[in-house]
């Protein structure tokens, strides 16, 4: 596995868990509430594994990003919703946990109050944290910002010489001369 393929496991974890709280709310409105709470508690817990995912990512690509590719109406559309992700991600944690406090207690009515708000606002960062890996990695991938570009070194310029002897020579001086001469202990 590559740190590249993070993104895609990410919207993949969030995708099960929207399919997971999708099938909760079904059975709960059907008052199977030994069903509804497996499939919360499964939601919860592959965001758990989201959230970890999503971290490590941040972590091993340094900050980097991948900003939105696209243009005019389309990048107007996607800022919104980035921008309203990023809030309402941020109270998800506490708006969870304590609707889940609530149910764990047997509140059922402050539990049902607590997820007239929670579920919406979950169900709805989930959604469009697939949608947002698809805005930017799949249909309007742009570039990271803050990564370096791909910088030759000695060896890819030497495997990419021609055969020709004189040539190697004249392409061997030349590297010589921008990259210094070849250190033996390398």
């Amino acid at each position: 596995m590559e740190v590249s393929d993070i993104p895609a496991i990410n919207a993949a974890l969030n995708a099960v868990a929207t399919v997971m709280m999708t099938a909760g709310f079904f059975f709960i409105r059907r008052k199977q509430v030994e069903r509804h709470r497996a499939c919360m508690v499964t939601a919860f817990l592959v965001s758990v594994i989201f959230l970890i995912g999503y971290v490590l990512h941040k972590i091993l690509v340094h900050g980097v990003h991948t900003p939105f590719g696209g243009d005019g109406p389309m990048r107007t559309i996607y800022y919104i919703m980035l921008a309203s992700h990023i809030v309402l991600a941020m109270f998800m944690g506490p708006l969870i946990l304590r609707t889940f406090q609530l149910a764990l207690r047997g509140d059922v009515e402050r539990h049902r109050k607590w997820a007239r708000w929670t579920f919406p606002i979950w169900y709805y960062v989930s959604v469009t944290g697939v949608l947002i890996y698809f805005f930017i990695y799949v249909w309007y991938p742009g570039t990271p910002t803050g990564a370096e570009p791909h910088r030759e070194t000695r060896n890819d310029l030497e495997r990419r010489l021609p055969g020709s002897e004189q040539v190697r020579v004249s392409a061997v001086s030349t590297i010589e001369n921008r990259f210094g001469p070849e250190d033996p202990t390398s």
